[in-house]
C-alpha cells in the first residue's frame, strides 16, 4: 500500500464534504506531475486529506483510493474551469481516481506542526515553492503522521 497527500481548499471541497458524500472523483488536477502521481495510485492506497488556503492549513483526515485509471470528465466540459480544449474522448490528457472517506481527525495536524516534525526532504509538502495538489508520502513518514494523529 502506498500513501499520498491530497490538497483541497475547504471552501471548494472539504473533509466534511467527503464525509457527507462518502466518495468523490479527485478531479480538476491540471499539473502533469500531480496527474502522474494520480496515475500511479492503486486501489487501497491511503491518502492524507490536507486543507490548504485556510487558517491553519493542515492534514484533517484520511481517505482511501477506491478506483484508479479514470478519465477526468471535467476536461471535456466547456463550462468547467478545468476544461481542456486539447483533450478529446479518444485522447484524454487528464486522469483521476475515486477516493472514499475513512476518517476525520479530531484535531488537524497543522502545517506548523508538520514543519516541526519533518524536513522538506521527508515531506514534499514542505519543500519551498511546492504547489502540487497530489504528492506521495513515504511509508515511514506516513507511519509518523499516523502516530502524531493518534497522540492528539
Amino acid at each position: 500500500m502506498n500513501h499520498w497527500l491530497l490538497k483541497s481548499e475547504p471552501a471548494v471541497f472539504s473533509i466534511d464534504d467527503l464525509e457527507k458524500q462518502k466518495t468523490t472523483l479527485w478531479d480538476g488536477v491540471r499539473n502533469y506531475q500531480a496527474r502522474n502521481f494520480l496515475k500511479a495510485m492503486q486501489v487501497g492506497d491511503l491518502a492524507f486529506f490536507y486543507h490548504s488556503s485556510t487558517e491553519p492549513p493542515g492534514i484533517v483526515g484520511l481517505c482511501r483510493v477506491l478506483e484508479t485509471g479514470l478519465v477526468d470528465p471535467s476536461q471535456f466540459d466547456p463550462n468547467s474551469p478545468y476544461f481542456d480544449p486539447r483533450s478529446s474522448a479518444e485522447n484524454p490528457r487528464w486522469w483521476t481516481v475515486r477516493v472514499g472517506f475513512v476518517e476525520k481527525f479530531k484535531c488537524p495536524l497543522t502545517l506548523d506542526l508538520l514543519r516541526k516534525n519533518f524536513s522538506p526532504d521527508e515531506l514534499i509538502l514542505l519543500r519551498r515553492g511546492n504547489r502540487l495538489s497530489v504528492m506521495p508520502v513515504a511509508a515511514e513518514v506516513a507511519e509518523r503522521i499516523t502516530a502524531m494523529r493518534a497522540s492528539q
